[in-house]
């Protein structure tokens, strides 16, 4: 009786497609870190709270999802260490970060993490899985850096949520659109191009 083992088929994000070795790998956590620090120049102050609108979220979204659990989680504590630590690249164009806002940055971490789980599942092909997982993403940012919020600025919770949720919700929804649409877009050229 002859037995055949059949090897599961990797789990693949986008940036599988691309990565073939270490230096690939090392290469796209690198490059999320940079976009992350791109789209967050998009800095918008607003007078009423201490946080700002940025485009690092849009950011964050992306990298999760294209880079998958593990690069996403390296690339966005990249982004977050070497901001910190004197790269020109947090919102503002600044490596300083008022202390109300660090919960945000550790947000990040645990979004692209969560993102990048169900696109290792290939669930993010589709528009409305996509933004399903964008808006989880979105919510993971929220439930770390509210409650930080909350306690640096000395308010309650419910004041947090004015300061810190409430001004961005709408810009939120439209970033995890752009992400959800865009995901399953860039997987259908691949798709595309790599069937030729």
């Amino acid at each position: 009786m002859n037995t055949r083992v059949i090897a599961a088929s990797p789990r693949r994000v986008l940036a599988d497609t691309f990565s073939r070795s270490l230096a690939s790998d090392i290469a796209l956590v690198l490059g999320g870190s940079a976009l992350v620090g791109a789209l967050a120049q998009i800095s918008i102050p607003l007078a009423f709270t201490p946080v700002p609108l940025t485009g690092q979220t849009l950011g964050v979204l992306l990298v999760g999802a294209t880079l998958g659990t593990r690069r996403a989680s390296a690339s966005l504590a990249l982004y977050v260490v070497a901001g910190l630590a004197g790269v020109p690249w947090l919102a503002g164009h600044t490596s300083h970060v008022p202390i109300a806002l660090v919960g945000y940055l550790l947000g990040f971490i645990a979004a692209g993490a969560l993102t990048g789980a169900p696109a290792a599942r290939a669930q993010e092909r589709t528009v409305t899985r996509a933004i399903v997982s964008m808006l989880a993403g979105e919510l993971a940012i929220y439930a770390v850096a509210l409650p930080w919020l909350a306690v640096s600025l000395h308010v309650s919770l419910a004041g947090a949520l004015s300061l810190g949720l409430r001004p961005f919700v709408i810009g939120d929804a439209i970033k995890a659109a752009l992400a959800g649409i865009a995901l399953p877009g860039a997987w259908r050229f691949v798709e595309r191009t790599s069937s030729r």
